[in-house]
């Protein structure tokens, strides 16, 4: 019996087994698919923050996309600032508006933190050091954000009242709780050798690379120069749109407003921050003088401008920056 070959290739049209999707092709519709999600979950403020634009002053309003814009300019400032290795600043930028899109498709922080993270080390930074770098930006931004909260409540100690942003008696369970979690982060410490010693070791990663960049007035000026602008900038925003729709409040006031009420929701674990920042805006400026419907209005049509407008295009960049490698 003579043995039959088998050819070594199929013939045209047919196929050796079912198709398969690269990953990275997947990844790119993954934010397109969450902006979508996101969208109809909010469609109806959406829909309310849209309508209130129409009779905003649109000069105020254009002002306050270019603060969002330069918002970006800052973080990429900032970014560059924490870390020693010089980054393409094109694509950091770009990096920064899709990470701000990435923030609000997944919990606060942990979006801009993972795409920043997976940037520095497609670019050569090694990860205990771009992991370093992350936490000296974070820190840097939320000192410098602190900073001007402070600055303003000793300028203006009557222009809000910090006690109704949180319900009333909620105080003593709120510091009897964030003392319950530091004792047991502590304990935890302490008991868990392996865990204590990867966090030894990572504190002594990030403090040489706070003194290396320290060392270096040009690092040090972006960093701190870039975290001190960033809040800045988003309170100017909303400062923007108080003016476009003539919320009574001082200037200066609705930027205190708006930093007492991050500083209110930075620990709530919601994607960008989404209905937990809109109601602690709203009662924040309600506190500064403002009345409930147009303050309401105010926030309704700045996170139309800040949230829902980049959201799309900085879901597109964040994939397009995935498919060309970028992160």
């Amino acid at each position: 019996m003579t043995a039959v070959r088998l050819p070594q290739k199929l013939p045209q049209g047919f196929s050796q087994g079912p198709r398969r999707f690269p990953l990275r092709s997947v990844l790119c519709v993954i934010p397109l698919a969450l902006v979508l999600v996101v969208a109809v979950r909010h469609r109806s403020v959406l829909m309310e923050g849209f309508g209130h634009l129409r009779s905003a002053e649109w000069p105020w309003l254009l002002a306050a996309a270019v603060a969002t814009c330069l918002t970006w300019v800052a973080a990429a400032s900032a970014r560059q600032g924490a870390v020693m290795q010089r980054l393409p600043a094109r694509r950091l930028l770009a990096t920064q508006f899709a990470a701000g899109a990435a923030n609000h498709l997944l919990p606060t922080g942990l979006g801009a933190g993972a795409v920043n993270l997976r940037f520095m080390t497609v670019c050569g930074v090694p990860l205990a050091r771009s992991s370093a770098a992350l936490a000296l930006y974070m820190l840097a931004e939320s000192i410098a954000r602190l900073t001007l909260l402070v600055g303003l409540l000793i300028a203006f100690p009557g222009a809000l009242h910090i006690g109704s942003l949180l319900p009333s008696g909620a105080i003593g369970p709120l510091l009897l709780a964030a003392g319950v979690v530091l004792l047991a982060a502590v304990a935890t410490l302490l008991l868990v050798r392996r865990l204590r010693g990867a966090v030894l070791s990572f504190l002594r990663t990030a403090l040489g690379e706070a003194r290396s960049v320290h060392t270096r007035p040009a690092r040090a000026l972006a960093l701190w120069g870039g975290s001190l602008a960033f809040p800045l900038l988003q309170a100017a925003g909303l400062t923007a749109v108080g003016q476009a729709m003539n919320l009574a409040v001082p200037p200066l006031h609705m930027a205190l407003a708006y930093l007492a009420a991050t500083a209110a929701v930075a620990m709530v674990p919601t994607p960008g921050g989404i209905g937990s920042v809109e109601a602690a805006l709203i009662v924040a400026l309600v506190a500064a003088g403002g009345p409930v419907a147009v303050a309401t209005a105010v926030v309704l049509a700045y996170r139309i401008i800040t949230v829902w407008v980049p959201l799309l295009p900085g879901a597109l960049t964040l994939g397009a920056l995935v498919r060309l490698k970028v992160i």
